[in-house]
């Protein structure tokens, strides 16, 4: 009779990505230690790295919310998914507006800095099998969501809403976009209208900023 050979799991296949070297360097060494069929393969610290590494990408992605660069969260989470690696955000901002945005953008987890370590294994497990992880804190914030309603937004409006609300000038906003001040003016006033109309004002600079790290356009700083 033939023997058999069992095949062991392959073990999932992790970035980690923090400017902070020594967390970088902790979560890695944590992992190996525990043996727990989890290996970092990736261990950078910025964003250009990551994407640079002959690694990418990993199975599971864990990102630090707010790398030392000027990139939104939003769209460093749709990039990952694209591809084709799952992503966990992690970070010292555990506020409502930074696990929506990370949330709302793709990611399959978000977990506090405060957490054990414990947390950040069930959540990259969680995420390698493709399922989403919440733990009570994300689950409260998450629930602060009123309504996923779509403002139904044009293109050009919905840009000149992301640039004006990153601190840009309706002159650097007009330029940004190949158009006139008038223009950007009508685009940021229809954007805005759009929204009031589903119960969401973005009357003010705050307002939209505000909504803008909700939704994964901009970075808390």
């Amino acid at each position: 009779m033939a023997l058999t050979t069992r095949r062991e799991p392959s073990a999932i296949r992790v970035a980690i990505v923090d400017d902070h070297r020594l967390v970088v360097e902790g979560i890695t060494a944590h992992l190996a230690a525990r043996q727990m069929g989890i290996k970092v393969v990736i261990s950078e610290s910025s964003w250009s790295g990551l994407l640079s590494h002959p690694e990418f990408p990993a199975d599971v992605t864990v990102l630090d919310l707010n790398l030392d660069d000027s990139i939104a969260i939003g769209i460093k989470v749709r990039a990952l998914n694209a591809a084709g690696t799952r992503t966990i955000v992690m970070s010292r901002h555990a506020d409502a507006s930074s696990i929506q945005g990370a949330i709302k953008a793709g990611a399959l987890a978000f977990v506090p800095k405060t957490e054990t370590s414990d947390e950040l294994v069930r959540a990259i497990r969680s995420a390698a099998a493709g399922e989403q992880y919440r733990n009570a804190h994300v689950t409260g914030a998450l629930s602060e969501i009123t309504a996923s309603d779509d403002p139904g937004l044009g293109k050009r409006e919905h840009r000149a809403l992301v640039l004006y609300a990153s601190g840009r000038s309706i002159r650097e906003v007009a330029s940004d976009m190949g158009t006139t001040e008038e223009t950007v003016k009508s685009y940021i006033k229809r954007g805005r209208r759009k929204y009031r109309e589903i119960g969401v004002d973005l009357g003010t600079k705050i307002l939209l900023r505000r909504h803008g790290i909700r939704e994964g356009w901009l970075t808390p700083e």
